[in-house]
């Protein structure tokens, strides 16, 4: 007779997920909104939309992970910040479609679990959705021995948003003579990770660590802000692709950008990684941010009310290029 197998034995642990459990039940009620339903089906998180506070509501989605910056994490064993970079790469995506975020779930794959490491995390989440004033309803913790190392970890996170349908962005007012407005990063963001390293040897990330894990930031607040105070016609989350797919993507086909590069000082984080690589302009700013993280485009007569009010948020911005009349899609200069 077969000696008898469990399921701890083959690598997963239900009492150990459970515990994890417990531990961040805090943790995800200090994210939670009025609208949170608590423990009602057992399966499906529920969230009571308060669809008398809008015209004609319209619910805005996204998904999206950290990627490769999770393995400098792993490397330098600091764990406690790229659940705020989860959290800011989905609700930057909501917010530049108008929207203003609702609600958060998050999945964490991993090889065995950690429970201090995990915990970390989830504490990074849920900064994130304070943050971003968006409730962590619901998640997932998947323990996959056969397809992570102990010390391996992916996430994923999942974004639902609203927005009045008149509000959502872009604006098809966007023309000629408008100027795109750059507000500045927090440094890499969560993009160009591979290129990092390929550039950087392990022992130069890990010493590089503290500055290339430094979260993305979250403009969620000063966004919903400065859209009381002046018409936005488009935003832009400089993520993957960068200023050549995402910035571009906003703007009727009509149109064309013109992007003044040295109207901002590039942080040397950019500089260093070009030089190291041999890594063409082009290159850079189709993959970084380049010390950009959100672009909003307003007329030209609003640029200067837009810096003034991100000021009060203790953030930089700069009139960093303008729409023009066709030709080619988009010039760096």
């Amino acid at each position: 007779m077969n000696k008898r197998v469990t399921y701890k034995q083959a690598g997963v642990d239900i009492n150990e997920a459970n515990l994890f459990v417990k531990n961040i039940s805090r943790l995800v009620r200090s994210t939670h909104r009025p609208e949170v339903m608590d423990n009602i089906t057992g399966f499906g998180s529920c969230f009571a939309f308060k669809k008398e506070r809008y015209q004609n509501p319209v619910l805005v989605s996204s998904t999206d992970g950290v990627g490769t910056k999770l393995k400098i994490a792993i490397l330098a064993g600091k764990h406690d910040t790229v659940g705020i970079d989860l959290v800011a790469m989905n609700v930057n995506d909501v917010l530049a479609a108008g929207a203003a975020p609702l609600f958060f779930l998050d999945y964490i794959a991993v090889g065995k679990i950690n429970k201090k490491k995990l915990v970390d995390i989830v504490a990074g989440i849920a900064t994130g959705c304070r943050e971003s004033g968006c409730a962590l309803i619901g998640g997932e913790t998947a323990e996959m021995p056969v397809l992570y190392r102990k010390d391996e970890y992916d996430l994923a996170g999942f974004c639902v948003g609203v927005a009045e349908k008149k509000e959502l962005l872009p604006a098809d007012t966007i023309m000629p003579d408008d100027v795109l407005v750059g507000i500045e990063s927090s440094g890499l963001h969560s993009n160009g990770f591979s290129l990092v390293h390929k550039v950087f040897s392990e022992k130069e990330i890990k010493r590089k660590a503290l500055e290339l894990l430094r979260p993305t930031r979250i403009y969620v607040k000063p966004i919903l802000s400065l859209k009381k105070i002046v018409k936005i016609k488009g935003l832009a989350h400089i993520t993957g692709g960068a200023f050549y797919e995402k910035l571009t993507k906003i703007f009727p086909k009509s149109c064309s950008l013109i992007v003044n590069k040295s109207s901002w000082t590039v942080p040397d984080i950019f500089n260093e990684i070009q030089q190291r690589g041999n890594i063409s302009d082009k290159e850079m700013f189709r993959t970084f941010n380049m010390g950009v993280g959100m672009v909003v485009v307003v007329e030209r007569s609003a640029a200067e009310k837009v810096c003034g009010h991100l000021k009060r948020f203790h953030l930089k911005s700069w009139v960093i290029g303008e729409v023009v009349k066709g030709g080619e899609r988009i010039r760096i200069k």
